[in-house]
């Protein structure tokens, strides 16, 4: 892949915009593009969203190896030529249908269960055939990834290597990091679409092409860049709206004539290109009208009315993942009084408010709250006779962490937070579409532990009302099988779905903890597509050698001890970090914004530590490391959740700050050794590497278990304490006084 731009960069790459301020440029635009990437290639190529860390990975891969290869020319159009090239692909409609294909092709592979996949009745042949199309579409994204991020990284590596100043030259690549986070963050929160993500770009790219020869090559390819997104943003048909919210791709349709089999819906949400859920009329008024269309054995016992005809006096109700509304739209209707809704995504709520024909946010028994349903669990001082999980499934990951989003909600810990909240008669409904049969069995088991008796389990069959969905009760059972015996036409149709629809529970799949919350797993193995992707990163690695001018130092067997230290330092923080999102979800939300304020806490933390570094130079590296493994050690038999009953500020600041205090000392540790080198581009590619495993390591957690990998992290902090060298062709080690004085002068 060759732009015509082919161009050394002069030897001074700092006089593109001055030194700290291109070298802040490029850390911005570099992690800004990255979490780009995650997320509008997870949105758009939906089996990404569930192999959550692989555009993680890539992007790493991507930045070390320029930075390994900073000294090689830099092909300055090759970032936004890469990207203009996959935005024109998923543009175009024919190219796009068939790079989702990915999603069904590996979805046949097992491991890893998606919405949509090859069907099960697929030969051998067939699976492996369509395993070998889909494994070569994603190596081709993971190239043009590449693509982009090798330049980036070698001007970042040089930028680097010229300051006069180590500590200060890292200072200036972590602060335009997270200047990068916020500037996305920003963009998200305000909705806005692929288009201003992309216009930022190329607006970040245009300082740092200065002095380019060939000018008129890149505004071409940003004029295309441009026109692909601009393009692929256009909607029509029936679509009345598309929305990027801060988690995922939403649009809304309306409908004239319902599909057979299909609810009888006014409109239809899409949840990143796939059909979400019903806006839907279920008013008297509505199903009288339509007599035709609603089946009259159903009129007031879908899906959505069910919850408040189990109990005898519904007052009181939560509703958990209450999206367009339907679920309160049926509260409403049988009459309660006091109706909490819980949705974590405001444009969700936005469409209700709209678009929904019963208004049901606009009324005054209506409690909205934007929030997790979890972190709203741990504030939640009133009792409700009612709990809804309202099909709480989000299909996607935000783009700032791999956790996805319900990943907490269906867990032990979590049902017995909301059992807390019920009121003495009260019960809980999970209402579910789930499509394996270990999922459903999971949601029983964890339910049956948590109350002390099996739930009441019926699948309720798709209708003109509702798509169909797996429903389990819990809490006082005694008054929820009186009332079935008790309603003539209720008692017929639970028999009747019990006759027609069983449902296989066997109580022996393994439930969801806070430690290991995998749903959508059927065990602790690592699903084998994951071991096919990591595969395809030694044929990245491959091509970037013949096509990329990487040099042969990068390999792991041309390392010298002081490559391992940093090597190991960015396994252990990447793991660290992932720690630092996953015990701050328990308790204080999976949202956007807990996300984004965990990792931008991350990174002050690193540059406090060289804050310290700076001031006290002579500091004992042994006492660091003492305190460092003391620290993740602790947050290994420290129970986090213990936090949830304190008002939010203070759990907010006791989470926080125990999470991300071992990033103190992990970057006193990392700034002090990286102000020794002289290679400081070798070292940060090192480490970048590193971080890499780090991602892939938690990968494999599905095995492990979350809370396992803080022994990992401690390992590895050993290993990086073991691996410090003073002396390592290519990443040499200054002497003693030198050393210090460098560290002092940062």
């Amino acid at each position: 892949m060759d732009a015509g731009t082919h161009e050394k960069l002069p030897r001074n790459a700092g006089s593109l915009l001055g030194g700290a301020v291109a070298l802040f440029w490029v850390s911005l635009l570099a992690l800004y593009l990255e979490l780009l990437l995650i997320r509008w290639i997870g949105t758009e190529i939906r089996i990404f969203a569930y192999l959550q860390n692989t555009i993680l990975i890539v992007c790493f891969l991507g930045l070390g190896l320029g930075l390994f290869s900073a000294d090689r020319e830099i092909n300055r159009a090759r970032p936004i030529m890469a990207l203009a090239i996959l935005a024109a692909i998923l543009a175009w409609s024919p190219t796009h249908r068939a790079l989702s294909r990915i999603s069904e092709l590996l979805g046949g592979i097992g491991g890893v269960n998606i919405w949509i996949g090859q069907q099960a009745e697929s030969s051998i042949p067939q699976l492996a055939a369509g395993a070998a199309a889909g494994l070569f579409l994603t190596l081709l994204i993971m190239v043009l990834i590449i693509e982009m991020l090798v330049p980036i990284g070698r001007l970042l590596g040089r930028l680097l290597k010229e300051h006069p100043r180590p500590i200060a030259a890292y200072s200036i690549n972590v602060a335009g990091s997270l200047f990068g986070i916020w500037l996305f963050v920003l963009l998200s929160a305000l909705s806005k679409p692929p288009l201003i993500w992309f216009i930022a770009v190329v607006l970040l790219s245009l300082p740092l092409l200065r002095g380019s020869t060939r000018k008129r090559g890149l505004l071409m390819w940003s004029g295309l860049l441009l026109l692909a997104a601009w393009f692929g943003g256009r909607t029509s048909g029936t679509t009345l709206r598309v929305v990027w919210s801060p988690y995922q791709k939403l649009s809304i349709s309306s409908v004239s004539v319902p599909r057979a089999g299909q609810p009888a819906a006014d409109y239809v949400v899409q949840v990143n290109n796939v059909g979400y859920h019903t806006l839907i009329d279920l008013s008297s008024e509505r199903v009288t009208e339509a007599v035709h269309a609603f089946d009259p054995d159903l009129v007031g016992h879908s899906a959505y009315d069910l919850p408040y005809l189990l109990h005898p006096s519904p007052e009181s109700v939560l509703i958990v993942g209450s999206g367009g509304g339907n679920d309160v739209a049926g509260a409403l209707r049988h009459g309660v009084d006091q109706i909490t809704a819980v949705e974590i995504d405001p444009v969700i709520v936005e469409f209700g408010r709209r678009y929904h024909p019963e208004k049901p946010y606009t009324s005054s028994s209506v409690t909205t709250i934007i929030n997790d349903a979890r972190s709203f669990f741990s504030t939640s001082e009133d009792r409700y006779d009612v709990i809804i999980f309202g099909a709480l499934d989000s299909h996607t990951t935000p783009s700032l962490t791999n956790a996805r989003l319900d990943h907490y909600v269906y867990t032990v810990q979590s049902f017995e937070r909301a059992c807390q909240l019920l009121a003495e008669d009260g019960i809980v409904v999970v209402l579910f579409d789930s499509k394996w049969e270990f999922v459903t069995d999971r949601l029983a088991v964890v339910l049956r532990r948590v109350f002390g008796e099996r739930p009441l389990v019926r699948y309720v069959p798709p209708s003109p009302y509702a798509w169909g969905a797996v429903m389990l009760v819990a809490g006082d059972l005694t008054s929820v099988r009186e009332r079935i015996e008790g309603q003539t036409q209720l008692g017929r149709l639970m028999r009747e779905w019990e006759r027609d629809y069983p449902v296989p529970i066997r109580y022996l799949t393994e439930p969801t903890m806070d430690d290991w919350p995998y749903l959508y797993l059927e065990g602790r193995e690592v699903p084998i597509l994951f071991v096919l992707l990591a595969g395809l990163l030694v044929l990245l690695l491959a091509y970037a050698r013949a096509e990329l001018d990487v040099p042969a130092t990068v390999l792991p067997t041309r390392w010298h001890r002081t490559h391992w230290h940093f090597f190991f330092l960015g396994a252990a923080f990447l793991l660290l970090e992932v720690q630092n999102i996953s015990k701050a979800s328990v308790t204080l939300g999976n949202t956007w914004t807990v996300n984004a304020v965990i990792i931008s806490g991350v990174l002050l933390m690193v540059l406090l530590a060289n804050a310290i570094a700076a001031r006290w130079p002579g500091i004992d590296l042994r006492w660091v490391y003492g305190a460092l493994l003391a620290s993740v050690l602790g947050l290994f038999f420290l129970d986090i959740a213990q936090f949830a009953d304190l008002p939010y500020g203070w759990r907010a600041v006791s989470v926080g700050g125990l999470t991300t205090l071992p990033m103190v000392f992990s970057g006193i540790v990392f700034v002090r050794s990286f102000a020794l080198v002289d290679r400081r581009d070798l070292a940060l590619g090192a480490n970048l590497i590193g971080a890499l495993f780090g991602a892939l390591l938690q990968s494999a957690s599905f095995v492990l278990g979350i809370k396992a990998l803080l022994l990992f992290v401690a390992a590895f902090y050993v290993l990086a304490a073991m691996s410090r060298s003073s002396e390592g062709a290519g990443l040499t080690l200054a002497d003693g006084g030198r050393s210090n004085r460098a560290v002092s002068n940062g």
